[in-house]
């Protein structure tokens, strides 16, 4: 019962934003162009609240609550605060916080990964250390190919996601062209060694702890 109120907390916080982008855009607060892509964004905020469902009817994998509530977080942090509502252009640095909190998610998948390719085994039986280190490779693979994703909008559709240019248009040379992308990584590195002490931690040197990650299968 809980789950679904927390959804549902979500969606209605979503529709409000929705609504928020719609009066933008009808108000010409922002270009044309600028309008069509929040509310766009936003529409795929909303149905992004219902990808862990998506993933147990498609894949037949059920995401333990703990993993879906961060992910929840994230969403709420990242398409609805800082799209949305614009945090992201209100709050210099909101894009390091969102490069902080998602590898923390997917260190968190990463744990559940491993448990469910273990299948029946025991983790019990296994090192804490080999959940750790998946966990921290996972989400330090995830962080890269985002990398490679800004790399190909700002290609494709100049998009200047990894801000190699000012918000004038004027291209940035040598390492100030780097500063974004190293920082990124350095943030994406930072938030998955802070989920790894944070599950170190908590589970004491006791692997069964990963038992609450494991993903499972639909019987």
């Amino acid at each position: 019962m809980t789950y679904k109120k927390y959804r549902l907390a979500l969606l209605i916080f979503g529709a409000l934003c929705l609504v928020y982008n719609i009066y933008e855009f009808a108000v010409g607060k922002y270009s044309t162009k600028q309008g069509v892509i929040f509310v766009i964004e936003c529409l795929a905020g909303i149905a992004l609240i219902f990808l862990p469902e998506i993933i147990t009817k498609v894949f037949k994998i059920v995401l333990p609550e703990k993993i879906v509530y961060f992910y929840w977080f994230f969403l709420i942090i990242s398409v609805f605060l800082g799209t949305s509502l614009h945090m992201i252009s209100i709050i210099s640095f909101w894009d390091k916080i969102l490069h902080s909190v998602s590898p923390m998610v997917l260190t968190a998948l990463g744990y559940g990964l491993l448990g469910f390719l273990m299948k029946d085994a025991d983790i019990s039986k296994t090192s804490p250390w080999l959940f750790l280190l998946f966990g921290f490779a996972f989400a330090g693979v995830c962080g890269v190919f985002w990398e490679f994703w800004e790399f190909l909008c700002d290609t494709l559709v100049d998009m200047n996601l990894q801000r190699y240019a000012t918000s004038a248009g004027e291209l940035l040379v040598g390492r100030a062209a780097l500063m974004d992308t190293m920082g990124d990584l350095l943030t994406n590195t930072i938030g998955a060694v802070l989920m790894g002490i944070f599950a170190m931690i908590q589970s004491r040197g006791n692997a069964a702890y990963f038992e609450e990650y494991r993903l499972r299968r639909v019987k």
